[in-house]
This record gives C-alpha cells, sequence and structure tokens, in this order.
C-alpha cells in the first residue's frame, strides 16, 4: 500500500496579526511548518505534497524543502482560495496512492506516533479523522449569542489534522465538490473540513482516531507560545 501526505501551507493567517503567514513563523529558530514535513518525512508516507501559496512555492522550496533535506517532498504546488481548493490541488499532484493523509501545516506537533495510527485505521476504515473529546462544556448559541442547547459531552470531539482517506474516495468526493461548485451551486454548506466533503458527497462514515491534546493549531501569538513550550519538552 502507497501512502501520501498533503501538506498544507497556503493560508494567510489573518488572527496572527503579523505580515508573515503563521506557518513560516519562527519556533526554535525553525519555520512551524518544518515540524510536520519532518514528521511525514521520518514516517511510512513515501510521497509528501506541500501546497502553498502561489507567491511562497519557491521560498519554500529553497528555505525550507532544500535547506532541511526533505527528500520526500516531491511537489510544491500553489494553492486555491479556498482550504478545499487548496486540497483538491494537492490531490491532482500525488503521483499514485492508496491512501492520503491531510494535514495543517500550522500543526507542528505532529508525530510519528499519530500519523501511524492513522495509517493503520485508514486502512480497514477508508475515512479517519484525527481529534480527541473535548474538555469544555459546550453550547449551542442563537444569532444573538444566547444559549439555545447543550449538547451531551461525552458525544464531542475536537477535529484535528491529518485527516486519512482512500485516495481513490477522496478524490471522488472533492471531484463532486468542484463539479458542484462550477455550477454556483448555493445549497452547498460551509465547508470546514475534508471529512465533511466525503461526509456530503458520498455519506461516507468517519472513524475518529485519537491525535494528542497538544497537536493544536498555531493560530494566535499565544498559540506559538504554547507550541514551542510542548516542542521543548519534546
Amino acid at each position: 500500500m502507497k501512502f501520501a501526505a498533503i501538506v498544507l501551507s497556503a493560508g494567510t493567517g489573518k488572527r496572527m496579526g503579523s505580515e508573515i503567514p503563521k506557518q513560516y513563523l519562527p519556533i526554535n529558530k525553525k519555520p512551524v511548518i518544518y515540524y510536520s514535513l519532518k514528521a511525514f518525512e521520518e514516517s511510512g508516507v513515501e510521497e509528501i505534497i506541500l501546497v502553498a501559496g502561489k507567491e511562497d512555492v519557491e521560498y519554500c522550496r529553497t528555505q525550507i524543502v532544500e535547506q532541511y533535506g526533505l527528500k520526500k517532498v516531491t511537489a510544491i504546488v500553489p494553492g486555491g482560495k479556498e482550504r478545499y481548493d487548496s486540497v483538491y490541488e494537492g490531490l491532482k499532484a500525488i503521483s499514485f496512492a492508496d491512501y492520503v493523509l491531510i494535514h495543517d501545516g500550522a500543526r507542528p506537533m505532529l508525530t510519528g506516533e499519530i500519523i501511524k495510527r492513522s495509517m493503520d485505521a485508514v486502512m480497514t476504515e477508508k475515512a479517519c479523522v484525527v481529534g480527541m473529546p473535548v474538555k469544555d462544556t459546550i453550547k449551542v448559541v442563537d444569532k444573538d449569542a444566547f444559549s439555545k442547547t447543550t449538547p451531551d459531552r461525552n458525544t464531542l470531539w475536537q477535529v484535528q489534522t491529518p485527516q486519512s482517506f482512500s485516495y481513490p474516495l477522496i478524490m471522488d468526493a472533492y471531484t463532486k465538490l468542484k463539479e458542484r461548485i462550477a455550477q454556483n451551486d448555493r445549497t452547498l454548506p460551509a465547508i470546514t473540513d475534508d471529512a465533511m466533503v466525503a461526509e456530503y458527497f458520498l455519506n461516507q462514515k468517519i472513524k475518529m482516531v485519537e491525535g494528542s491534546y497538544e497537536n493544536i493549531k498555531v493560530t494566535t501569538p499565544e498559540d506559538l507560545l504554547i507550541a514551542e513550550l510542548f516542542l521543548n519538552k519534546k
């Protein structure tokens, strides 16, 4: 079985309050995105596709892939306007794969153990998402921020990445999504992750796989400090 990984690095990181995209900000003198790329480099994944902003492709090639000797990165492709556009470009760039792991480059705490659990699970389940049970009580609110309901916390997980799929399955789902977008279909829901695409277009069941509470997404300046603390501990 051949495994590929798509690492997304096309975001702008507006909430970081920095002119530098969050995935290129330094933690311990290395860019945030280096850490997840390195985790895949040292895993059983055979091919890595890095999806970057069009203006960042050459920087990623010279200052990240070549600088740190990441041999498994076979292509650096420009992303699109939305996250799902970037994922689709990454899927098209894979030479061949039975399974694909899709990961946000702004999650530097990815580990070999998480990758291995994802690879093992997807071979059986075909569609898996890394996550963890929520710790906090969650409220569903109305448009005026008044609480409407309190869902059972035991049924709730916070979703992380990587999200792992049979390659033909997720490619089929994304192709259907792109066709509907091309038709200007206004009934489509807001797509926030890859699992939603498989659920909506293929009615695919998604298996949750244990990740880690340390597998945070670097979004704000505080997240950078927390990620540095976790990396130093590691």
